[in-house]
């Protein structure tokens, strides 16, 4: 079984940055789909953004559209996730997950979909 590894994680001032970054072992992402999800105390599992990379087309949610970037790392099998402008409520989990049919209508903002997960790095925003 393919395994996601999340890394670039930990605490941030609002207003700062954050990448992270999505590598797989025993899996390629090559024309795949690979998302990024959060999940904060309390809260239900939610989309962040996504990549169809056979048609390199990406969505993201409204609440990070405009901030962050999910995009191919061009130097290695990876994907990876910048975020910038973070605000306090960006505070979550963020898990990276693939093997879905992201490309066809919402599909890509569905957490029940992905195959394989990641562990998650977790996030923290302060003020």
């Amino acid at each position: 079984l393919p395994k996601l590894l999340e890394s670039g994680g930990g605490s941030a001032q609002a207003g700062g940055w954050k990448r992270l970054s999505c590598e797989a072992s025993s899996y390629s992402f090559s024309m795949k789909c690979v998302g990024w999800f959060r999940q904060a105390p309390g809260k239900e599992r939610e989309a962040v953004a996504a990549i169809y990379l056979s048609w390199a087309t990406t969505y993201y949610s409204d609440s990070v559209k405009g901030r962050f970037i999910i995009a191919r790392d061009n130097d290695k099998d990876a994907v990876y996730l910048h975020m910038n402008d973070l605000k306090p409520e960006d505070t979550a989990m963020y898990y990276c997950a693939t093997d879905w049919p992201c490309q066809h209508g919402s599909a890509w903002s569905r957490p029940d979909l992905p195959n394989y997960w990641g562990q998650g790095t977790q996030v923290t925003v302060s003020t």
